[in-house]
């Protein structure tokens, strides 16, 4: 079993004593600003928790909360003010926005250095091409983890089931710069469960409780479930998979920790370009 809370909480450590030196430094505090667009109680939650995490560290957490009535254009310019604002060095929009809102309109407003949740298309292109720039958060976390247990990536094979523009594709990209050979399953893919048997690094990020079935896994593989569905129920059958996996991530515990932990780590490193401060001269 892969143990997200306890990389995570490395993660947020060392995060922590990068702060304390950007802080000693410079004097200024590392600041996320999170924007919500209503009161999706899931989405209140999920911000109260990155803000949490944040204070934790010793960051400054900057809530803005906006009516359900928000337009594109009113929620553009609030992005756009942080974005300008030098007291703000990473800006995070939950999403999903309600459905009258431009979500990617709002999403490109945000300057790529401060896209510290990885959500605009500069911030895509960096990772499929090896640029500077932040990962979407739960990619980011799930390579994180994979390092941590010292997993082979270069010349593995990756199968990642599901195609989001923020878990799949992401996901995907970043396994490719990393040099394993990368298949993207999704609704449309004929015979999956034999695609799958081919993988020595299983992402799952479809969305649909128990999809990814025990006897669908290599044994040996290594799987990653990125899933989170009602009842704590992530996208593998994980008492299936248990059986063949050499490592699995379990629901909750697993990639969810590493998600948050990779946000918080991503606004520091934001910061530290931001007030030019090298911390290893420190």
């Amino acid at each position: 079993m892969m143990d997200g809370k306890a990389v995570a909480a490395r993660l947020l450590q060392t995060t922590q004593t990068k702060v304390a030196r950007i802080i000693e430094a410079t004097g200024v505090t590392p600041c996320l600003a999170t924007v919500l667009v209503g009161a999706d109680p899931a989405s209140v939650t999920y911000t109260q928790m990155k803000r949490r995490r944040c204070e934790a560290v010793g960051m400054k957490s900057l809530k803005i909360e906006l009516p359900e009535s928000t337009t594109t254009e009113q929620l553009v310019a609030e992005i756009e003010k942080l974005g300008n604002d030098d007291a703000v060095h990473g800006i995070l929009l939950q999403h999903p926005s309600p459905s009258h809102v431009d979500e990617r309109a709002a999403f490109e407003a945000i300057p790529h250095i401060k896209d510290v949740d990885g959500v605009t298309l500069a911030s895509f292109s960096a990772m499929w091409f090896g640029l500077p720039g932040h990962a979407s958060c739960t990619p980011g976390g799930i390579m994180t983890l994979l390092d941590a247990y010292d997993v082979p990536i270069a010349g593995a094979n990756a199968v990642v089931i599901g195609r989001s523009a923020i878990l799949g594709k992401p996901m995907a990209g970043l396994l490719l710069q990393r040099n394993a050979t990368v298949t993207i399953c999704h609704s449309k893919t004929k015979n999956l469960a034999d695609v799958v048997r081919e993988a020595d690094i299983v992402v799952a990020a479809v969305g649909k409780p128990a999809f990814v079935q025990g006897d669908w896994i290599k044994r040996g593989a290594v799987v990653m479930d990125a899933g989170y569905n009602a009842g704590n129920v992530g996208d593998v059958d994980y008492e299936g998979a248990c059986k063949q996996a050499s490592m699995i991530t379990p629901v909750p515990g697993g990639v969810g920790p590493m998600t948050i932990a990779t946000l918080i780590a991503q606004t520091a490193n934001a910061a530290e370009v931001l007030l030019n401060v090298n911390n290893e001269k420190q």
